[in-house]
């Protein structure tokens, strides 16, 4: 065998075991967590998913401030109030992200289609690293 032909044949083995891992994974039906790790602010991201039919059929998100408070209506106030409008602006928007990237999990699939949201990109990370953490305890 010449080098030319020796080189397609070893591309081609490769090729093939590299398709051969990159299968769709199942996952088994049920109710799963995941978290992510902190950021530099001491915040992090929870995910609850729940699979059926090896779907996704259900996805909530959540991130917390350091002190285990969940980010919501109240993030981004100081005291209760809004001291600085531009400030709670931009929190709501990471806030109202959360909604939205758990949303489109739940219609698209698949992590790598979600967009990130302008603005909401720590939310996305923390987002991401949750769901994968909890689809490797849903894995089959």
């Amino acid at each position: 065998m010449n080098r030319r032909c020796f080189g397609f044949l070893l591309c081609g083995v490769v090729s093939m075991a590299l398709l051969a891992g990159c299968g769709e994974r199942s996952y088994r039906d049920g109710v799963y967590s995941g978290k992510s790790s902190a950021d530099d602010t001491g915040a992090w991201g929870e995910v609850t998913i729940t699979i059926a039919g090896a779907r996704i059929t259900g996805c909530q998100f959540i991130t917390r401030q350091k002190d285990g408070t969940v980010k919501d209506e109240n993030y981004g106030k100081v005291n209760g109030e809004i001291s600085n409008q531009d400030y709670y602006n931009k929190a709501q928007l990471a806030v109202r992200a959360m909604d939205q990237y758990a949303g489109d999990l739940t219609e698209k699939q698949r992590l790598k289609d979600i967009d990130t949201v302008s603005g909401a990109t720590i939310a996305y990370n923390q987002f991401i690293e949750a769901v994968e953490n909890a689809l490797e305890t849903a894995r089959e």
